[in-house]
């Protein structure tokens, strides 16, 4: 299995998937920004953030899977599911226990170097509540629902570092 998950992440098409999976996450953000007309809060934009790290981590390793440049996109594919899944985790405090104590920033804080709310203010710009429940499915709120993929995100990520650690280790002794 570990050798399988290994020889898989040395393949551009695992790397594909992982870009096409963040991807279609992300269209579904917007078309739930866009054409639902939910109101996106300082939280949602920063765990759209995130999705975009698994985005550019998908990219990293796809452009060369089989080098240890893949390892650089591991890198940012376990950074952006760990940062996404405390953002979703603090989300979805927010909505269950309600504090007035207890809030969300009123405007997004990207850095002056980057700020992706005056470039592209349809996409990163936030005027929802963090605290208002807005959708619902299968019983989960959408904090909840970013919950589960985010941790599915860290999980696969997880593994596949394991599985490249132990299978190098593995030839490492096997070749001496």
């Amino acid at each position: 299995m570990i050798q399988l998950l290994n020889r898989c992440f040395k393949n551009r098409k695992a790397w594909l998937l992982l870009l096409l999976t963040a991807c279609v996450l992300e269209l579904i953000a917007l078309y739930f920004h866009h054409v639902v007309l939910l109101k996106p809060c300082v939280l949602c934009i920063y765990q759209r953030c995130a999705l975009f790290g698994i985005v550019a981590a998908g990219l990293v390793g796809a452009i060369a899977p089989a080098t240890p440049l893949r390892f650089v996109g591991l890198a940012v594919w376990l950074y952006s599911a760990w940062q996404g899944l405390l953002l979703a985790i603090k989300h979805t405090d927010i909505q269950l226990h309600p504090s007035p104590f207890v809030t969300c920033d009123f405007f997004v804080s990207f850095p002056i170097w980057f700020p992706l709310d005056k470039w592209l203010p349809s996409v990163f710009s936030a005027n929802g509540d963090c605290a208002a429940r807005q959708w619902r499915f299968f019983s989960l709120e959408m904090p909840q629902w970013m919950i589960v993929i985010f941790s599915t995100y860290l999980a696969v990520a997880v593994i596949v570092l394991i599985a490249n650690f132990f299978c190098s280790l593995k030839c490492n002794l096997f070749t001496r």
